[in-house]
């Protein structure tokens, strides 16, 4: 019993601690392409429409899965709402030169980082993975999820669709 409410304070204080990230920019942090190059995350752009940034590695099934998906619907999505999917990849220095082959071997058309030292990561407080972030026309972080159950992405894009709307979702 104690080993439970342990773990339920702790996942309580995990959200709780999540919440505070909605409605504030993406913090400035140089994380690296593909090529090896330092990259801003101020240079993430998409002409003032919505961006999606999941942070994934190449170990977690579920991250894999959720990326999978969405890029089935990622073309979709990009002519309906002129969304942009950003993956980062969390898989630190020794496992970094295994996200190209692996991204390439998927044909995502994502744009792929890597956060090899977990950077972003920590200047996020993100604890689990995926973690998902939705970011308006102004860079400002409107909605975030960490996890991935399967038709995921399809709340997520109606989360797109509402803020291209101008609605403001409840949670």
């Amino acid at each position: 019993m104690k080993k439970y409410l342990i773990l339920l304070l702790l996942t309580s204080s995990t959200l709780f601690a999540q919440s505070d990230k909605t409605g504030r920019k993406l913090p400035s942090v140089d994380i690296i392409t593909l090529d090896g190059k330092n990259i801003s995350t101020e240079a993430f752009e998409n002409d003032g429409k919505p961006i999606i940034i999941s942070f994934w590695a190449t170990w977690c099934k579920p991250c894999v899965l959720e990326l999978a998906n969405m890029a089935e619907l990622y073309d979709e999505w990009k002519k309906e709402t002129g969304v942009k999917i950003i993956a980062i990849s969390i898989d630190d220095a020794r496992n970094q030169t295994k996200v190209a082959p692996f991204i390439n071997g998927k044909g995502w058309e994502y744009e792929v980082y890597c956060d090899p030292n977990a950077d972003l990561k920590r200047a996020l407080n993100i604890n689990l993975i995926p973690h998902t972030f939705l970011l308006n026309g102004n860079k400002e972080i409107v909605w975030q999820h960490s996890s991935y159950t399967e038709g995921d992405e399809l709340k997520l894009i109606q989360r797109v669709r509402d803020l291209n709307a101008g609605v403001q979702s409840k949670d």
